[in-house]
């Protein structure tokens, strides 16, 4: 396991466009963009799908392009942002980011734990949701230990034998209503088809601070889009769809439940395990590579290690009703924060960046992007509050963007 933030020299890039298509479909198959889907049960089925759709696309291509610049540059995510912010912006950036993975391990485990717990019961009749919380921590920081290499077998077992077990599950969830009925469900309206919207492209981008750890590996770029945008979109768009119509038919988030019930127990159980580890490994490694953006010389096994743990022990307290409001946050922080990270890369740079200008050429701190980024904070706090029918992720992460960009070209940048 490399243990520095310098770029991947080219005989060590070997991920092909379909290990990545099959990496990312591996973090969207999960229990917890299932229960996301339900959450947009207020919609109903035609206004979910929409958002469904809709954010999947709008979340998906700066998510996928966040890609190019680990496969274009060969560094971790963090690192690239030091592009447009600077070395101290970057150590904010990863700072933010090394939080939400925290969170995310948790909110995995902790949602790996209560369904796990739940059908055991059904079929047992014995209830440890305590242990199956640190046996996930522990098999999921354990799969972060490994190299890319075993990534690629490891992942393609399991996401093959994933994407069986979900199609069960989906049957269950379909089982019980034509299409034509499915047209026909409504939602109760209380929550803003924006905001749903919002929710939607919130996940995607909640990997985007995180997509150039595993892009740096990529042989090409062509694969590292394309690979990246369909595989996540594939997957989460089939999950959020699967919690969707499982909450308007039924009124439960999940369908799993319903698996138990027609004897589906053990695949029911091997979804929530499997789905679990292939989703947190990578927002353990990735906290680790995050931190040595800004500690580079502290060692990445241990850090695997230490965030793998606190991830689990946060699992412990982690209030799982602002789950919404978790992915709300993140929205909010990081769609404009890579607003202004793509239109640097992208725009004013035109893809044309010397190793130099990451390390030895990198000022401490860009003012205009920091400034940039915090009044897009602002944008989406006030379209989320006052305008959620809108969406808030498109203004800010224009707003943070083009004031970026203007700032730029008025320097002659």
């Amino acid at each position: 396991m490399l243990n520095d933030v310098q770029p991947i020299p080219r005989e060590k890039r070997h991920l092909l466009g379909f290990d990545l298509f099959l990496l990312w479909a591996g973090a969207a198959v999960a229990i917890s963009e299932v229960w996301a889907g339900g959450i947009l049960a207020p919609l109903g089925f035609v206004g979910g799908m929409l958002a469904i759709l809709l954010g999947h696309v709008v979340g998906n291509t700066p998510f996928a392009l966040g890609g190019i610049l680990g496969s274009e540059l060969g560094v971790p995510a963090m690192v690239s942002v030091r592009l447009a912010f600077g070395k101290w912006g970057s150590y904010l950036a990863s700072f933010l980011n090394i939080l939400q993975l925290i969170g995310w391990t948790a909110i995995m485990v902790i949602i790996c734990a209560r369904a796990g717990d739940e059908i055991l019961r059904a079929i047992f009749g014995f209830s440890f949701p305590r242990l199956l919380l640190f046996i996930a921590g522990l098999v999921s920081t354990f799969w972060a230990f490994l190299e890319t290499p075993w990534w690629k077998w490891m992942e393609r077992v399991a996401v093959i034998a994933l994407a069986g077990l979900s199609g069960v599950m989906t049957f269950v969830a379909l089982r019980q209503v034509s299409f034509g009925e499915l047209l026909r469900l409504r939602g109760e309206g209380s929550l803003p088809w924006g905001a749903g919207f919002d929710l939607v492209v919130a996940m995607p981008i909640s990997w985007l601070p995180l997509v150039a750890d595993y892009t740096r590996f990529a042989r090409n770029t062509r694969g590292a889009f394309w690979g990246t945008w369909w595989g996540y979109f594939v997957a989460s768009s089939w999950m959020y769809t699967v919690g969707l119509v499982s909450a308007l038919t039924t009124g439960r988030t999940d369908p799993l439940p319903a698996m138990v019930m027609l004897g589906l127990g053990s695949i029911a159980l091997a979804i929530v395990l499997f789905s679990t580890f292939t989703t947190t490994f990578l927002d353990i490694y990735s906290a680790a590579v995050s931190l040595l953006n800004v500690l580079p010389r502290f060692r990445q096994k241990i850090a695997v290690a230490l965030f793998g743990a606190l991830g689990t022990l946060l699992a412990l307290v982690f209030p799982m009703e602002r789950y919404e409001s978790f992915l709300f946050l993140i929205g909010a922080v990081f769609i404009p924060l890579f607003g202004v990270v793509l239109v640097d890369y992208f725009v004013i740079r035109r893809r044309k960046v010397q190793p130099e200008e990451l390390y030895d050429r990198c000022p401490p701190i860009v003012w205009e992007a920091l400034v940039s980024w915090i009044l897009g904070v602002g944008v989406y706090a006030l379209f989320l509050k006052v305008f959620p029918g809108f969406g808030a992720s498109v203004p800010s992460f224009l707003a943070a963007g083009g004031l970026y960009w203007a700032w730029r070209r008025r320097k002659g940048t």
